[in-house]
Parts: structure tokens; C-alpha cells; sequence
């Protein structure tokens, strides 16, 4: 059984600088109001609505200010040391060495502090508490019993012990983000500040509970710094995510999904696998399929590595980036030089220079035997913050929530980092890229760079933030094969299809648009359960391959362009609404909604005249701009108005 605190560690070497404790001689006051914009240095670009509308009230910007009576609770006389809580996982968890290495980090940062003096001669001392220690099957399985981050009794309960139990004067932890949560619903109650450094799910300081400090870049910040360098900086369109399936990667992914999107690329699948697994060959099968041109990968490092090779095997050449969990001496180490120009985001420059930060790496590999990685770093800068701030504000809760609120910015071993009204770092992040066995590290900021004027010269008209459709839409995937050979299908989707499938009128145009082949009408009613027509319309698309999609109505066109995305077939769209060509779709063509289905028919027949029964090639020859019967297209798919 897990012992419930950490012994002090004899530490004889030097602490990189001496700890003065003013134990609360002047204790800080409640956070001044400020504002900081846009909300974790969210770019123009990336920002919900932006093209449209300015909303009339922000979140997030100012501080939650805490104004309860905690300030005015006395400062116990009779402490032997003063207690902090470790949250994590340390023992019986598949996160475990990452727990340790955090544990690790906390507590160099402890030992030096207590070198110095601790607080005003008591020692800081650290009481750990295990992540997931599964207390409710104890009585089934024993103390070895398996550990389950769906059961949140446990985590309540550990939070619960240490406010009450161990009277700590903080919580440190955890890096699960389900834990972290409960964690921070007991502080709320409670009055006791949670400090984290490896949770980066982005919802926890969105809670507006005010007891919450982390120095790791969330999520949003790590999913804008990616979309910037993977659409802005090298102009990739069709991007996959691969992810593991748990609340790590379903809410790490979410805001890579919006920016995406806002930049005109939205995501063209997401693949999952499940905790553990190390076969990814389905996966990325159908990846391949998708003819994605990058992946990004929010993973550990060893799946990371195995996804790498396993890519290399397969033959898959996409460019791979991935999250700052994805990157480190044990991917290096496993995947080889499969690894070859894997980027990923960084909080840090681990190869900087820095003697703060030279200095901690040598005391950190003496005291454990191991190089100091992002989760023992970013554990040391935090636990720093939490101690320094305990000092300031003395043996009071609140008063050492307003300190650690107090932090505007903060220059921590890791190097500088920027605090908002959130109480979470929101400094710009690194870019690894992998290259002959080493990483280096380069600042990535999320605002778009564009191109300084020369000297003397004109300034240069701002650029415009995005751009859809405006240099064209084109379609850069494998092309389809040979020609269909037998007939030429096509798909007739919308109200009472099968009646105008039958009607004299379309049965004439079908006659006359042979060309040497038959062709046949494939006709879904959409007016019927909603499900089942577009269940309809995905067989047709799968099992029989038609050449071409017409789309009767706007609703039938948006989920055929919708699913045109997947298997690479032209939509003919009837309809009046031009957002079906504002989204940089390559297969979709808007005709007037009062054309008629035969006047779809002799059009459809010309292209395949020109370009052969083949989607790719139809596409082209409707991208093309050529009249085909009095119908032209541009390459967005607008029609042009002569």
C-alpha cells in the first residue's frame, strides 16, 4: 500500500538559488481586474465567426476573482511542517512513470526549498495520493486490484482526504484531466488552490472556478499552433487525425477540428484506437484511403512510434505532426528513423543553453538517475510558483490563491512564461521537428507572419486573414482509374426522385446522352426518414460507383457534398444557396434551383463526352470553365453568369 506521505529527501548539493520565506509578512491582495485579449492569444483567423460578426461580449478575459472570507482566517501557531497535496499517478496506472517523473520534479523543487529553510524553519512536505486507486473493488480484487479512469469516487475521495484529512495547504496535480476536474469541484467547496503542470485539457479553467493555476499551454493553445504551421505556414489541405481514445485525445483534437475548419480545410477523417493498443494498421488503412496529405497524432510517444514505423511499412508518405505528449528521448529511441521529420508542439527549448536551466537538469539527474523530461520540468517551474506564492501569503488558502493569481508572467527553469486572467500560461509554444536522430526546437507564434516591406518601400496592403475560393478550389488526390465501362450511373437524389427518374422528359434526355454507353438514373427519395435516405445514398455510392451526384434540393446537396468528401464524386447541386461553394469543396457545382433534371442530364452528358466516365476526370472538365450545353462552372463550383 502506497505510504501517504514522502520523506524528505536529504539533498547535500547546492539549491539553484537560495529561498528566502517572508512567511506572509505582506501578503498580496485579490488579483486587480484586467483584460487580456483575444482569449489564450486566439488568432483573427482561427476565431468562431469572425468572417461574419463581432460578438457583443467576451469569456474568459477578465479574472474570476475570489471574494469570500477566507482572507480573514487566522494563521495556525502550533504546525510542525507544512503539507501539500500530490495528486497523481504513481502506482498501478498506465500513466505511472509520467505520475513518478512529475512526482520527481515536485519534489526537487520541495528538497531545495527546505534546504533553504522551508517556511520560516518548517518543512514543505509533500502528501501523495494516488491517481485512480480503485477503493471500490478493493474488497473483490485486493490491494492489486486494476484501476479504472471511469470511477471518479476514487479521485473525490483523494481529494477529500487531502483537504480534510491531511489539512494541506494546497493540491498539486493530476495529469488526468477527469481528476483534475473533480479535484478542482472539491477545491470550490473547500477554498484550497489546485495547482497543475501536465493537464492540458482546456475545459478545466473554463470552469470559472477561481482556485485553479497551471504553467502548461492547454489544448487551444497547442491545437492553433499546430493548424497554423500545418495550413498557413506549409499550405497542406487534407488533414487526418489519428488519436487515442480517451478524453486526452477526443478533447485534445476538438479545437484543431474548429480551427480547420476556419481556415476552409476542415478535417477529412478521424481515425481512434484504444489505450494500449499497438496495431495500427486499420487505421491508418483507412487514413490512406482518405488520401489525407498530413496526420496529426495526439498520442503517447510510444504508440507514436509504432504508428511511425508502421506508416514507413505500409508505405504512407504524409507528413506527421503531433502533440507535445508525442515527442521525447523514448519515441527517438523506438522509432528510429522512421521518426524522420516528425513535427510537434512544445512548451519549452529543451536544448537551449540557459545555466537555470542547465543547472536544474544536472541536480535533477543526480537526485533520480534519470534526465529531467517535460513532466519532471514543468512540475519543478510549477511547484516553484506554488511555494514562493505559500511564502508571500503565509499559511492561508485564499491568500495564497491571490498570490498565485497575482502572476502575471513568471521566468521558471523552463524559460518565460505569460499568464492570463485564467490563471493558465499562454506563452507561444515551441515546434520540434525530428531530423538524423534530434530534435530542434523553434518559437512558434500563432499569429499569421507575413512578409516585412523592404526598406524605403511602399507599406505593404495588410493581407487579407483568410481566403476561401478566391485563387480557386482544385483537387490534388490519386485520380479514380479507368472509365466505368459497362453504363454510366448517376445519382439522382432528392423530392420525388423516382418519379422524375420515370417522367418522359428525363427518360428522352437519358436517350440521347449515350455516347456509346447506357446510361441509368439511380434514384433516392429524400422525402422519406431522414436515416434511411442518406443510408440509401451511401450504398449507391459504395456499391454501385456512380459518375455523378444530382442533388434536386439544397438539403440533398449539402449532404452530398458532404459525403462527396469521402468518395470523390461530382455533385450536381440545384440550388440557390452559394455557402454549398463557399467551404473550398473541389466537387461540388451549383446549376439555379429551377433547372431542370433533363437540362442536368445533357450538361452531364457533354462532360463525360469530353473527360470519359470517370469522377476525377468529370471534375476537371466542369472545374475547367468550358460551356458544356450553355452551363459553365467556375473551379469553386459557382456558376458563370455570362
Amino acid at each position: 500500500m502506497l505510504v501517504a506521505a514522502c520523506a524528505l529527501m536529504a539533498w547535500s548539493a547546492p539549491a539553484q538559488d537560495a529561498h528566502v520565506c517572508p512567511c506572509g509578512a505582506h501578503p498580496p491582495g485579490p488579483p486587480k481586474d484586467r483584460v487580456v485579449t483575444p482569449y489564450a492569444g486566439e488568432p483573427a483567423d482561427m476565431s468562431p465567426y469572425a468572417k461574419f460578426a463581432a460578438p457583443y461580449d467576451y469569456n474568459y478575459i477578465h479574472p474570476n476573482i475570489y471574494s469570500g472570507a477566507g482572507r480573514d482566517a487566522p494563521e495556525p501557531k502550533d504546525l510542525k511542517e507544512v503539507r501539500i497535496g500530490f495528486f497523481g499517478p504513481i502506482e498501478h496506472n498506465p500513466d505511472q512513470a509520467f505520475g513518478l517523473r512529475m512526482l520527481h520534479g515536485a519534489q526537487l523543487a520541495v528538497d531545495e526549498w527546505n534546504a533553504s529553510g522551508g517556511y520560516g524553519g518548517k518543512p514543505f512536505r509533500l502528501m501523495l495520493h494516488n491517481d485512480y486507486d480503485n477503493w471500490q473493488a478493493k474488497a473483490v480484487y485486493g490491494e492489486d486490484r486494476p484501476t479504472d479512469p471511469t470511477i471518479w469516487g476514487s479521485a473525490s475521495n483523494e481529494a477529500v482526504k487531502m483537504v480534510y484529512d491531511d489539512q494541506d495547504w494546497a493540491i498539486f496535480g493530476s495529469i488526468s484531466s477527469e481528476s483534475t476536474h473533480i479535484a478542482i469541484r472539491v477545491a470550490l467547496r473547500a477554498e484550497i488552490p489546485v495547482v497543475n503542470s501536465a493537464s492540458t485539457d482546456p475545459t478545466i479553467p473554463e470552469t470559472y472556478i477561481p482556485w485553479y493555476f497551471t504553467d502548461l499551454q492547454d489544448d487551444r493553445v497547442q491545437c492553433y499552433t499546430l493548424a497554423r504551421r500545418i495550413f498557413t505556414e506549409l499550405g497542406l489541405k487534407r488533414v487526418a487525425i489519428l488519436r487515442v481514445n480517451n478524453r486526452y485525445g477526443r478533447f485534445g483534437v476538438l479545437k484543431l477540428r474548429d480551427a480547420s475548419r476556419r481556415l476552409g480545410h476542415p478535417i477529412v477523417i478521424e481515425q481512434k484506437f484504444m489505450p494500449g493498443d499497438m496495431d495500427f494498421a486499420r487505421a491508418l488503412k483507412v487514413i490512406q484511403s482518405s488520401r489525407a496529405d498530413a496526420i496529426v497524432l495526439w498520442a503517447d510517444e510510444a504508440p507514436t512510434a509504432g504508428i511511425l514505423k508502421q506508416m514507413r511499412a505500409l508505405g504512407l508518405k504524409q507528413r506527421v505532426f503531433g502533440a507535445y505528449r508525442t515527442l521525447g528521448p523514448e519515441l527517438l529511441a523506438q522509432a528510429g528513423e522512421a521518426a524522420e521529420g516528425f513535427e510537434a508542439v512544445f512548451p519549452y527549448d529543451p536544448t537551449r543553453n540557459d545555466p537555470k536551466w542547465i543547472g536544474f537538469q544536472q541536480r535533477f539527474e543526480v537526485q533520480f538517475h534519470e534526465p529531467a523530461e517535460q513532466f519532471a520540468a514543468l512540475a519543478y517551474d510549477a511547484m516553484n510558483a506554488l511555494l514562493e506564492s505559500i511564502c508571500k501569503a503565509g499559511l492561508n488558502r485564499a491568500r495564497i490563491h491571490d498570490a498565485l493569481a497575482n502572476i502575471d508572467s513568471y521566468d521558471g527553469v523552463t524559460g518565460h512564461m505569460v499568464f492570463d486572467p485564467n490563471q493558465k500560461n499562454v506563452a507561444p509554444m515551441y515546434l520540434a521537428t525530428v531530423h538524423q536522430g534530434a530534435i530542434s526546437y523553434r518559437l512558434m507564434p500563432l499569429e499569421k507572419q507575413s512578409a516585412q516591406p523592404q526598406a524605403g518601400s511602399a507599406a505593404a496592403t495588410p493581407l487579407p486573414y483568410a481566403r476561401v475560393g478566391e485563387e480557386g478550389v482544385s483537387y490534388a488526390g490519386p485520380g479514380r482509374g479507368q472509365d466505368q465501362s459497362d453504363e454510366v450511373r448517376v445519382v439522382l437524389f432528392g423530392p420525388h426522385a423516382a418519379e422524375l427518374a420515370q417522367s418522359a422528359e428525363v427518360q428522352s434526355a437519358l436517350s440521347v446522352a449515350g455516347g456509346g454507353k447506357d446510361w441509368k438514373l439511380l434514384a433516392i427519395d429524400s422525402k422519406q426518414n431522414w436515416g434511411a435516405a442518406s443510408t440509401q445514398l451511401v450504398q449507391r455510392l459504395m456499391n454501385e460507383h456512380p459518375v455523378a451526384i444530382v442533388a434536386l434540393d439544397r438539403d440533398a446537396a449539402h449532404l452530398s457534398e458532404q459525403l462527396a468528401l469521402k468518395v470523390f464524386v461530382p455533385v450536381i447541386a440545384m440550388s440557390d444557396d452559394k455557402t454549398l461553394t463557399s467551404t473550398n469543396v473541389p466537387w461540388i457545382f451549383r446549376m439555379p434551383a429551377e433547372t431542370r433534371v433533363s437540362a442536368a442530364i445533357q450538361m452531364l452528358r457533354i462532360a463525360v463526352g469530353q473527360g470519359g466516365a470517370n469522377p476525377d476526370r468529370l471534375r476537371e472538365v466542369l472545374a475547367s470553365g468550358t460551356a458544356l450545353g450553355g452551363v459553365a462552372f467556375r473551379s469553386t463550383g459557382e456558376p458563370i453568369i455570362p
